[in-house]
């Protein structure tokens, strides 16, 4: 689209070839134009009424002579439909003289600006989007950062006597996450995992292991040597009945949430890990089979006395974030990395389950779990029911309830 085109209200631009056998000028191309297409179409496409309204613009005319012979190029700005613009163009190929000469005119194509406009509204945009982001300097950055800090450390509690950084659940929650310092208790919690505690350097405290024979533990440390050295002391003084780590070379409190809950969901049992990883001498594996034993028989113990299970670290996030929706009458659709995909009211919970089409793992909401729901979300592929309590007969195998109660 060249410059001086008529584009106030054109809507295509129709562009077209003309060759001729001998010399002629721009004149002699636009006098033909009009006079061998009039009387051709209808009144309503006749050219000189089409200018006379504005409905199509000035005809341009770019030619030039060589060796006797003339060639050059046609535009013709059109206001017109589509149907009637191309009618149009195809009326341009029956000239067959200029002037004294023989011609011919090919239409090589319909411009349609619109588009073109488009196409250059969506550059710009681009453009001010970019220097929007640039202008967004250094320095508020750190102020936004400093603010989501400031966020994250205000859920921060402590525990024990050593005041160790830890979730505000670390108090209630009957499963913990051990970590290595205060940055990993402040990434998890901003993915809402909230019964986390540090160890805070290598030299474990004693009320960590004291803390790890009352609840099931999970030792989530970094993927280096450091995580090593504070995992073999950690199972010397303590119980930890899972071990997870961040990807090899990385730092838990460098993880995105995609991959803080992989790892979560990847632990594994500390026998196991310790089979398959060979940290610890001889006389500690000795001492670490103790250990598992001495959790087994716990367990087993637990089980004969009927005393409630435990609760994973998944069940004890989902509690956590049901306790959000505690009095609001709505609830969510989660997928699997536990981002919310829509948020829902429980009065439709019914129908949003049974309209559900994508990727929804979890449905999280402020009400009681029907047989109902349990048919329709088993059908549904949904994995995870989770609200505050349910009242089913039947419970599909390829679906988790989880509740208060």
């Amino acid at each position: 689209m060249g410059k001086g085109e008529e584009l106030t209200t054109t809507k295509y631009l129709i562009h077209a070839q003309i060759t001729a056998n001998g010399i002629v000028e721009k004149p002699d191309v636009v006098g033909a134009v009009f006079g061998q297409t009039e009387g051709l179409l209808s009144n309503d496409l006749d050219l000189r009424e089409l200018q006379r309204t504005g409905r199509i613009g000035r005809i341009q005319v770019n030619i030039h002579s060589n060796s006797g012979r003339a060639k050059g190029d046609i535009v013709i700005p059109s206001s017109l439909d589509r149907v009637e613009t191309a009618i149009l163009a195809a009326s341009l190929e029956t000239i067959n003289r200029v002037g004294p000469c023989e011609a011919e005119i090919q239409t090589l194509k319909v411009e349609d600006v619109r588009a073109v406009k488009r196409e250059q509204v969506v550059n710009r945009a681009k453009e001010i989007y970019k220097n929007m982001v640039e202008s967004v300097g250094p320095a508020s950055m750190k102020m936004i950062e400093e603010v989501r800090e400031a966020m994250r450390v205000h859920e921060i509690s402590e525990y024990g006597d050593d005041r160790l950084p830890a979730g505000p659940s670390i108090h209630t929650s009957d499963a913990i996450i051990v970590v290595e310092g205060r940055s990993d208790v402040l990434n998890l919690l901003k993915y809402g995992i909230k019964n986390t505690v540090a160890v805070e350097g290598v030299s474990v405290p004693q009320s960590i292991g004291e803390l790890s024979k009352k609840r099931t533990t999970t030792a989530f440390v970094d993927g280096d040597r450091g995580g090593e050295l504070i995992l073999k002391e950690l199972l010397q003084i303590g119980e930890v009945d899972y071990i997870t780590r961040a990807p090899q070379g990385k730092e838990v409190e460098d993880l995105e949430k995609d991959e803080v809950l992989v790892a979560l969901r990847d632990k594994v049992p500390t026998a196991q890990f310790l089979a398959n990883h060979n940290i610890l001498s001889e006389s500690n594996n000795n001492n670490s089979n103790y250990k598992s034993n001495k959790n087994h028989n716990k367990r087993q113990n637990q089980k004969f006395n009927k005393e409630p299970e435990v609760e994973d670290d998944e069940v004890s996030l989902m509690k956590d974030m049901l306790k959000e929706f505690e009095g609001t009458g709505c609830g969510a659709i989660l997928d699997e990395a536990l981002n919310m995909t829509k948020e829902v009211s429980i009065e439709n919970i019914y129908e949003e389950i049974k309209n559900i089409d994508g990727t929804a793992n979890t449905v999280i909401f402020d009400g009681i779990i029907s047989q109902r729901l349990v048919d329709v979300a088993s059908q549904k592929g949904i994995k995870k029911l989770v609200a505050f309590k349910a009242n089913i007969v039947k419970k599909p195998h390829n679906l988790k309830i989880i509740t208060i109660e």
